[in-house]
């Protein structure tokens, strides 16, 4: 069994953490991922730096910049996921990246550089639904998953595609705009969600705005399988502040 369908098969609700790679510095980033490990995270989604990170707001776009300023590369960030892969056999790792990033040596190159880093899943945000199938199928031919997002407002016949081409989990945006923390995440969702379930898509997991235990609790209740925490934690990053309690904090508000 894969590891995201382990993990699936084995939490009642889901807790993902997400981090950028190389922020501030490797040696600080890899500490980091075992801090998320540590506090109970149940999967990892690391963002490789981008210079222009559009689906992510101010804080994960600082995040980046701290990264690229420490001189953090691509080749970095696999050899990071390599190192964490070795020490953790068993916890799903998912890369958040961009076109740009995957296509600059060519998709192929790629998605075998994430298979071999032992990288479960990987989500391309600013790939619209209408380009994704040339990345999934790169994706599959290394046995590596192609994440898609969802939105409220996806149309039916949009959500039976994202089902057909995901995999691991359907990243399903909490809010429209970009990442970012807020006391509020309303998940009104009911009708992706049912859609996303007769057409046989992957969990769904609830993402961008998840800032606080109530709002896992929240999306669990609405229907999602777990969900994705990251401004909160790049914030305690950039703050020089442990990660791991909040981590705590967050997973167990998965738990019945």
């Amino acid at each position: 069994m894969k590891r995201c369908a382990a993990m699936f098969a084995r939490e009642p609700g889901v807790f993902g953490a997400f981090v950028m790679l190389g922020d501030p510095d490797l040696a600080t980033s890899a500490a980091i991922l075992e801090q998320l490990v540590a506090g109970g995270a149940d999967m990892l989604e690391l963002g490789i730096p981008f210079s222009d990170p559009v689906a992510d707001g101010p804080v994960i776009q600082a995040a980046a910049e701290r990264a690229l300023r420490a001189g953090t590369t691509p080749d970095d960030c696999f050899a990071l996921l390599a190192a964490f892969r070795a020490r953790h056999a068993d916890t799903p790792v998912g890369i958040l990246t961009y076109a740009n990033l995957v296509l600059g040596g060519g998709r192929d190159h790629f998605y075998r550089r994430a298979a071999a880093a032992g990288v479960d899943n990987v989500l391309v945000a600013d790939v619209p639904l209408f380009e994704a199938a040339p990345y999934a199928a790169a994706a599959r031919a290394h046995g590596v998953d192609p994440v898609l997002i969802a939105a409220a407002n996806t149309p039916p016949e949009r959500l039976r595609e994202i089902a057909a081409l995901g995999g691991s989990y359907t990243y399903c945006v909490a809010r429209a705009g970009v990442t970012g923390t807020g006391e509020t995440v309303r998940f009104e969702h009911a009708g992706m969600l049912a859609a996303l379930r007769a057409a046989g898509a992957p969990p769904p997991v609830f993402g961008f705005g998840i800032s606080q235990p109530d709002h896992v609790r929240a999306a669990l209740a609405a229907g999602a399988a777990g969900a994705i925490s990251g401004s909160a934690i790049v914030a305690r990053v950039a703050a020089g502040q442990p990660v791991a309690d909040f981590v705590a904090a967050m997973k167990a508000a998965t738990i019945p």
